[in-house]
């Protein structure tokens, strides 16, 4: 049995791969990296078939370097240790480049997989490269996340689709030998949706269905007929997913609950994952609603567990009533704001010491040391409240959450000027 188009048409050097060129293009990060003969661990977070998997295979290539790879999906943590073992016992194993793992589809590991690369990265007994779909950030611990770089990949454009359409038809050692007439193209760009892989399997299957013709001509009509396209066509795996679940969030957080059912309705008919969209309108409650209607987190925490509990078909109703109402709530991102703006602060200045009256002071010495000295208990004082110093010296007339005009806010900024008066002018 053949290998599949899109195995046989992989790329095995950098002047073969197509796209990326803002990180394999001439003197681009990666392509700099890779000549000079040293690479860091780094994580490439990208939609699929886009050459993850290609751009890491290439990589092991040119180092010559022993390449192990691992999958999230299907690996557990005996199978990284064993991983690492190996990698130790390599006779390579501190020459110029370590060996590299490739794990595809990292943000499935858990924590403890996760914590058990820890040391084997730090330590250069393996070369991490990760490949994902799901922002790093979110989905990949901390301390890990720390020791790698993170390169972005993108769609690949028209352009670069319509390259490997005629360079798979030009070279592929099956094709080649069929004479094939491409005359249009759009619907290949159209349903391949930025995905190499997915368009070279579109050429395939067309392909393949006329097979015992002499010459195959390729038409738009001819790949949607082959496809069996309808208007509610979708893939939950590839590039549609990510803009259909953008222009969700975004029709909530522009207040129009028609359009934010009209996408959740395209999810439910393309068969999404249900979790994943409930996952979806709880950030939104939190980023994009708010302090506005904090009643919006409890009913998107609800819906969520509603969902789990009354399964598919009827679970489509808990969303779109947790989607309407959401898209309907007032809107404010003052809490989303004030975390960013406190965590770059804290970035800039660094692990500023806490005040000795906030501190903890469970021994002798800690009270020795003015720790907790002079705190004042708010429950002991009228209201509840007694003005003091909260901040590190340095923050004091720093603010971090900027009340926003609504009806909710509003009661609370009055609130705080009241306590605090000019510091919440």
């Amino acid at each position: 049995m053949s290998q599949p188009l899109a195995e046989r048409l992989r790329p095995k050097t950098l002047d073969d791969y197509i796209g990326q060129k803002h990180l394999v293009g001439e003197h681009a990060v990666l392509r700099r990296m890779i000549e000079s003969g040293r690479i860091p661990s780094f994580i490439l977070w990208g939609p699929p078939g886009v050459g993850k998997t290609t751009l890491a295979k290439i990589i092991a290539n040119k180092l010559e370097t022993p390449f192990y790879t691992l999958s999230a999906i299907s690996s557990g943590v005996k199978d990284v240790r064993d991983v690492i073992d190996k990698a130790k016992g390599n006779p390579l194993f501190n020459k110029t480049n370590s060996p590299i793992l490739f794990i595809d589809e990292i943000h499935r590991f858990s924590k403890s997989q996760q914590d058990s690369l820890l040391s084997a990265v730090e330590t250069g007994t393996v070369t991490l490269i990760g490949a994902t779909t799901e922002n790093p950030s979110f989905e990949v611990i901390r301390p890990l996340l720390s020791r790698c770089q993170v390169y972005v990949l993108k769609s690949l454009d028209k352009e670069d689709l319509l390259t490997l359409l005629h360079k798979a038809v030009a070279e592929d050692i099956i094709l080649k030998e069929k004479k094939i007439e491409i005359k249009e193209t759009d619907a290949f760009i159209k349903y391949s949706g930025g995905d190499a892989r997915k368009l070279l399997n579109i050429l395939d299957l067309v392909v393949s269905a006329e097979e015992d013709n002499d010459t195959i001509v390729i038409t738009d009509q001819k790949v949607v007929d082959r496809l069996q396209e309808n208007p509610a066509a979708y893939d939950k795996g590839g590039e549609m997913h990510y803009d259909i679940i953008s222009a969700f969030i975004k029709s909530i957080r522009g207040s129009d609950p028609d359009a934010a059912v009209y996408w959740l309705a395209r999810m439910v008919e393309g068969g999404e994952d249900p979790e994943f969209i409930a996952r979806r309108l709880l950030i939104s409650a939190a980023e994009d609603i708010g302090l506005a209607n904090p009643n919006a987190m409890l009913i998107a925490n609800a819906c969520f567990d509603a969902l789990k509990k009354i399964g598919w078909p009827e679970g489509r109703i808990i969303l779109a009533e947790a989607t309407i109402y959401l898209a309907c709530s007032p809107k404010s991102n003052s809490a989303y704001m004030a975390i960013d703006s406190a965590i770059s602060t804290v970035q800039e200045t660094g692990n500023l010491p806490v005040p000795l009256h906030l501190r903890n002071a469970p021994t002798k010495l800690m009270k020795d040391l003015a720790y907790g000295k002079n705190y004042k208990y708010a429950h002991s004082y009228e209201g509840n409240f007694v003005k003091q110093d909260y901040l590190p010296d340095e923050l004091l007339k720093h603010r971090f959450w900027e009340g926003q005009h609504n009806p909710a806010e509003n009661k609370h900024v009055e609130r705080m000027k009241q306590l605090w008066g000019d510091r919440y002018k």
